[in-house]
């Protein structure tokens, strides 16, 4: 297992605009938003520090569904490859793969190739999916797509460490299959497993490299937290795991328009203050997200939070 947050210190990343159209989250402005917006955004968190840009994952939204979901939700591979050529340091997170979607061997080629082509800055989020619609339509099993994640991530890095990868289990058997580009990242790609359900908890503990928690409040962070840490030492597992958080939304400075009410806004000592409860909880890293009103307003705020605030996370 590899863990790539620096030790003791806390980094942020955030999950791209446009890409996704959930109503939970996205902004007016990003429905008429273009491609080109979507490399300035990756662009920015380049230049402004941000540790990764996050792109989701659905193949496909049934209609019960869609006025609230959205039907547009980029695919993964293709949007981070995209911007792979467009950025230089920052790190690619599919937030997160359904992985059980598709055959490992296929998301192997994909997501290694990914990581072939970034220069190894790929950090594969994988999900069990919550749309059974999805799964019937790939003949996917729905019921059984926890076991199912639990035996791909087996069966990834099976894959992402040898070229001629073996695995024999209850849902996927491949041997004396090659698979040409490998990944840059000598043990492939840290997984990070997302998901706050007890069996995600479980999953990203005795699995993952890392955890992506999906909105837990604060209040429940430690408790989690402190389960991953029991079920790890159950299961005999020293290395270290990078441990995320979803911030509440932001506003860098006094807005000038109602933000909502969840939304942490003011000057930046005191959203740095706030955010490093989350470190203090045991999180090496926070998902961050702006409230603004067009492409211009949430670089920024991108470029404030990474000016002005994150120097203040570490204090």
């Amino acid at each position: 297992m590899a863990r790539i947050l620096p030790e003791g210190r806390l980094v942020y990343g955030m999950q791209l605009p446009i890409q996704s159209l959930s109503t939970i989250y996205a902004e007016p402005w990003e429905t008429d938003a273009t491609p080109a917006d979507l490399v300035a955004v990756a662009q920015a968190a380049d230049r402004f520090g941000f540790a990764y840009i996050g792109s989701c994952d659905h193949v496909a939204i049934p209609h019960r569904l869609a006025e609230a979901m959205s039907t547009t939700w980029y695919d993964p591979v293709a949007t981070l490859a995209y911007l792979a050529a467009a950025t230089t340091n920052v790190r690619l997170l599919s937030h997160v793969a359904v992985t059980g979607l598709r055959h490992p061997l296929i998301s192997a080629k994909q997501y290694a190739t990914l990581d072939h082509l970034s220069g190894g800055r790929l950090i594969l989020g994988v999900g069990a999916g919550h749309v059974r619609e999805e799964f019937d339509a790939v003949g996917a099993d729905f019921e059984r797509r926890g076991p199912v994640l639990d035996e791909t991530i087996d069966a990834l890095k099976a894959a992402f460490a040898d070229e001629f990868p073996s695995h024999e289990g209850e849902f996927f058997s491949f041997d004396g299959l090659g698979q040409r580009p490998r990944p840059a990242q000598p043990a492939g790609p840290p997984v990070w497993v997302g998901g706050s359900a007890p069996a995600a908890v479980r999953r990203a503990a005795t699995k993952g490299d890392g955890w992506l928690p999906q909105g837990d409040p604060r209040d429940r962070m430690p408790q989690q937290i402190a389960r991953i840490r029991e079920l790890r030492e159950q299961a005999g597992i020293g290395a270290p795991i990078d441990i995320g958080a979803i911030a509440e939304p932001l506003y860098v400075g006094e807005a000038t328009w109602h933000v909502g009410r969840r939304t942490l806004h003011g000057k930046a000592d005191a959203l740095a203050e706030s955010l490093r409860e989350y470190h203090a909880m045991g999180v090496g890293q926070i998902q961050v997200r702006f409230r603004s009103r067009s492409l211009a307003e949430l670089i920024e705020q991108m470029e404030a939070f990474g000016t002005d605030v994150a120097p203040l996370l570490n204090d």
